[in-house]
């Protein structure tokens, strides 16, 4: 109960900060709609980089307790055996032969019984029984005693490790929420104004189309790519289109600009702060099918897509283990939690690694999904793989198609998760194409991926929605048009814009 409580003050604890680091950003941003944007001498910096350093500290701490323990420590072996000594030898007229002329062999035999009874070596256990019974008038009794006592502390090694998962489970989530607020501290602030040059040249091109620009402000983010902040007017009694406004900014610039989502559609003749970003190389248009397994009303199976501000495109799919409405609310938590915390500025394995945590600390037996996540750098094109006991993922170009497979476990199963990754360059006209396990577990045995990429080179539908329909009904016929378990498709196309 007491690591519960923990892991619950952690959660929240997290996203209290998730809610400060949106607060702050969003303070940021309606500052560069009336004033300077925040310098680096901004004294929040410091500030967030003093919490981030006290929730390393906290998680330091957490990591330094004891770890699991996969056997009886010589301290608990001794324990069980003066339990059993007491409780047995006690009023037996050889005790003192026993326990004090013999007592290192006793104790010697004692613990080799433990020991052969913790490795379920039956063979050494019936063996120290034998031997046992023919030294000992009480073997029997002493021997049941001895079990028992053996099981309930074995019982009490399986809490104990239970609870030093949840403190791991804790502390990594401490440590993810350091790691985020370091990334808020060094993304908010690094703006500086822009070089007189270069305003200059702005304040020339605009006064052409009767844009009054009053001060700029530049910030490197990102394998650098360019940010501008313009506070600008048009000229009285006009207004200019916010299309016609980035059109000038990339001419000057030499690369395609765009205003930041939410930012006005005008500009007119009162100054404000605009925030103005490098627009991606690459647009994603996707569509989904899914069928529900026979008898079931409800599919177990859930997905997002999710359009980042930071120019990538995630496409995540969750299958619950089993089918139905229980595996449905497994995958759904699974789906939200990442959406959420993809929203919130952490990176797909990070947040795949807190949603691990969050369902291992739930406590609840049989509680995993799976976790499938393609994210698509919308400027370079790459896309990064991550799978925890996922299907095979599909990219077809042209004329082939590649699996992108996985071996880990579904999330939940364990604390420490490994996930299987990999990246890819996507060009234009390729198709990421992303599946539950019930779609390929619906094709001939061992050869499903190959029977998959055939499907796959037969469909001549080209929009994503028509794609996926395509691959669930040339799917069913292997399997006498029947659906044996939820059959989730996803898929998404890369255009360049």
């Amino acid at each position: 109960m007491q690591e519960w409580m923990i892991a619950m003050l952690a959660v929240s604890i997290m996203l209290i900060v998730r809610d400060m680091a949106k607060t702050i950003l969003a303070g940021g941003k309606h500052e560069t709609q009336e004033a300077m944007p925040p310098g680096e001498s901004h004294p929040q910096k410091e500030k967030v980089q003093r919490y981030a350093a006290s929730f390393r500290k906290l998680a330091d701490t957490f990591y330094g307790m004891p770890y699991r323990k996969d056997y009886l420590s010589s301290g608990q072996v001794e324990q069980i055996l003066d339990y059993a000594r007491e409780e047995v030898c006690s009023g037996c007229y050889q005790r003192d032969r026993c326990w004090i002329e013999h007592r290192l062999a006793m104790n010697q035999g004692g613990e080799a019984i433990i020991r052969a009874l913790e490795s379920g070596n039956e063979e050494d256990v019936r063996k120290i029984r034998s031997d046992w019974m023919s030294v000992c008038g009480r073997a029997g009794q002493f021997l049941e005693q001895l079990h028992e006592q053996f099981l309930r502390e074995k019982q009490n090694l399986v809490w104990d490790n239970r609870m030093i998962e949840s403190r791991l489970a804790v502390a990594q989530q401490l440590t993810e929420i350091s790691a985020i607020m370091d990334m808020v501290a060094s993304d908010l602030y690094d703006i500086s104004p822009a070089s007189t040059a270069f305003r200059e040249e702005l304040q020339k091109n605009f006064r052409k189309r009767h844009v009054i620009i009053r001060d700029a402000w530049v910030m490197d983010k990102v394998e650098g790519r360019r940010q501008i902040f313009l506070s600008m007017r048009a000229r009285s009694g006009q207004c200019i289109s916010m299309n016609e406004i980035c059109q000038i900014l990339s001419e000057i610039c030499g690369c395609a600009m765009t205003a930041s989502e939410g930012s006005r559609c005008i500009v007119n003749g009162e100054f404000h702060t605009i925030h103005f970003i490098e627009d991606v190389s690459y647009q994603i248009l996707y569509g989904a099918a899914r069928l529900t397994r026979e008898q079931e009303k409800v599919s177990g199976d859930n997905y997002i897509f999710h359009q980042e501000e930071e120019g990538k495109f995630v496409m995540c799919l969750s299958d619950g283990m089993g089918s139905g409405m229980e595996a449905c609310r497994e995958s759904e938590i699974v789906v939200e939690l990442l959406e959420q915390f993809l929203e919130s500025g952490f990176s797909q394995e990070t947040a795949a690694r807190m949603i691990n945590s969050a369902l291992v600390l739930n406590g609840r037996e049989g509680m995993f999904s799976t976790v499938d996540i393609c994210a698509v750098d919308l400027y370079t094109g790459i896309c990064n793989f991550l799978k925890a006991g996922a299907a095979s993922t599909f990219i077809k170009r042209d004329h082939w198609v590649e699996a992108i497979s996985s071996e880990s476990l579904a999330a939940g199963l364990v604390q420490q998760m490994d996930f299987d990754t990999a990246s890819r360059k996507l060009y234009h006209g390729d198709y990421l194409i992303m599946m539950s396990d019930g779609v390929l577990d619906a094709l001939p045995l061992e050869h499903e991926e190959e029977t998959m990429k055939e499907i796959i080179m037969d469909i001549r539908e080209d929009t994503p929605k028509e794609i996926s329909r395509g691959i669930l009904e040339r799917v069913l016929g292997y399997s006498d048009y029947q659906a044996r378990d939820d059959m989730t498709v996803l898929v998404a196309g890369v255009w360049k814009k």
